[in-house]
């Protein structure tokens, strides 16, 4: 079935530590229609109260912010609003920080460094239910992956990555 082009918008969150970063991706995302921005918080304590408050269906948190970082922000709302889907911005791409993000409950990864149809993608994907990760993230979990099945000892075909 397909949506009507009247569905209401996707209610995202935005929390960053940098104004510009917050008003460039709530621009993007107003742009293109499909989103409303309801929130904006500056850092991971502003995150919790204003998720709570405003229980939006997406929140874009970054990993790295003053007072209380991403991760443990991302943990306590999911807790507090299991239906949230969260989506990590870093600029991180190390296997530490996308599997603290994960363990807190995100849907997403994404890098700063991506291009703008990737913000768009990667909301798209978490409010649908899915996940979505940037590509180096994806590229860096299959490898962790794989290295653990063969650590396992369960890997017996010959798949090279």
């Amino acid at each position: 079935m397909k949506e009507s082009a009247t569905a209401s918008p996707v209610r995202v969150m935005i929390a960053d530590d940098h104004p510009m970063v917050r008003g460039g991706l709530r621009a993007l995302l107003e742009r293109s229609g499909e989103f409303k921005v309801i929130a904006e918080a500056a850092d991971g304590y502003e995150a919790i109260d204003l998720a709570t408050l405003h229980k939006p269906d997406v929140l874009l948190l970054d990993v790295g912010m003053p007072r209380l970082n991403g991760p443990d922000a991302a943990l306590s709302i999911s807790q507090k609003i299991p239906s949230i889907r969260i989506v990590m911005v870093s600029m991180h791409s190390d296997e530490s920080y996308v599997l603290r993000a994960l363990k807190a409950g995100a849907r997403g990864y994404l890098m700063k460094a991506s291009p703008e149809a990737d913000v768009l993608t990667a909301v798209r994907a978490v409010a649908a239910g899915n996940a979505y990760f940037s590509p180096s993230i994806t590229k860096l979990l299959m490898e962790e992956y794989v290295s653990e099945i063969r650590r396992r000892g369960a890997l017996h075909i010959g798949f090279h990555c």
